[in-house]
Formats: structure tokens, C-alpha cells, sequence
């Protein structure tokens, strides 16, 4: 009697744990790029919101002139007029927190500045009775009388005009003096 014993292989074992484990890498090799593709897109969402955050406030909190008027112009004591509000969506600010700077040429070459806040500033109500405001609101229209003293009007010039509010925007207007400034010309 002879005992023939007969060895085969199974194959199929093999390739089973090989396909398994190639499948496995692959699932980790998906998350960790579904982890980092995450984290990319969360922190340009933050970097997003950060600079709308930062341009809405650069854009909102700002003065809007509506018009500047030339209000005295007695030798030492020259003022404008201005009537303004601020822009849509603003937050309410106080009046001191408003600057302007007026910048002109000192006749001698160089630059002089003057310079001041919106303290000063009156509710436009229209009735002539106005009065000191603890703070300035969107949707409502002021008066402002600024000392441009240092920067007299003068015939055929333009000064510029900037107006800046505490963390937030900034205003740029040109004041244009025409021929013969005189009390009364509007300059913005």
C-alpha cells in the first residue's frame, strides 16, 4: 500500500489578505487627504471672514460728506461748514472719535495742516435749535463747523480734506476755491 499524499496550495488565502491590506492603506491614505482638504477649507474660511469682517468695518464706520460750505472767513478765524452723516451700516461713534485734517500748500513750499475733531457736532434737525450729541447714529444728518485756520481758502487752490473715525474708515474729499472764495461757496 502505498500512501500518495498529495500537497496542493490555496492561492486564493493569499490574495484575499493582500487585498485587504491595499484596501486598508487606502482608506488611510482617503482620510488623512479628507483631513488635510479640511483643515485647508476651515482655515480659508477663517482667513475669508477675518478680512469681510475687517473690510465692513474699514467701509461702514465712515463719514459721507454731503456738502462743505465756506461758513467765516475773518482774518484768523476761518471755518467751514460741513453736512454729513455716516454711511449705511455704521456703528454709532463719538463725535470726538471723528477727526479732520486739512492739508495745503503754507505758501512757501511746504505743506500746513489743520486739524480738529467733530466734538462740535450737531443733530441737522432742521429747526436751527441742534445741540451737542453724545454720539453720532447712521440715518441721521449733522452739522460740523471745522477752525481751518492754518489753511485759509484761497483763490484758485484746492486743500484735501481727510476725515478719519477711530477703527474705522477714512474719508478723502478735495475743497476747491474757485476765483474769489467768499462765505456762502460751497467747496465739496
Amino acid at each position: 500500500m502505498n500512501n500518495e499524499r498529495k500537497e496542493t496550495r490555496d492561492n486564493a488565502a493569499a490574495i484575499g489578505i493582500g487585498a485587504m491590506i491595499v484596501f486598508i492603506a487606502l482608506i488611510l491614505v482617503a482620510a488623512v487627504a479628507a483631513a488635510v482638504i479640511i483643515q485647508t477649507a476651515e482655515k480659508l474660511q477663517q482667513n475669508a471672514q477675518s478680512a469681510g469682517d475687517d473690510t465692513q468695518e474699514q467701509m461702514s464706520t465712515k463719514v459721507v460728506l454731503l456738502s462743505t460750505v465756506i461758513w467765516d472767513m475773518t482774518g484768523g478765524t476761518e471755518t467751514i461748514f460741513s453736512t454729513f452723516e455716516l454711511a449705511a451700516g455704521s456703528n454709532p461713534v463719538v463725535p470726538g472719535d471723528v477727526s479732520f485734517t486739512v492739508v495745503c500748500d503754507d505758501g512757501a513750499g511746504g505743506t500746513a495742516f489743520a486739524a480738529g475733531n467733530f466734538g462740535g457736532a450737531e443733530d441737522h434737525t432742521g429747526d436751527g435749535t441742534g445741540g451737542a450729541l453724545a454720539s453720532l447714529d447712521p440715518g441721521t444728518t449733522y452739522i460740523v463747523q471745522m477752525d481751518i485756520s492754518n489753511c485759509a481758502p484761497a483763490a484758485n487752490t484746492a486743500n484735501i480734506l481727510v476725515l478719519s473715525v477711530v477703527g474705522g474708515g477714512q474719508t478723502y474729499e478735495e475743497l476747491q476755491y474757485g476765483s474769489d472764495p467768499s462765505v456762502g461757496d460751497v467747496v465739496v
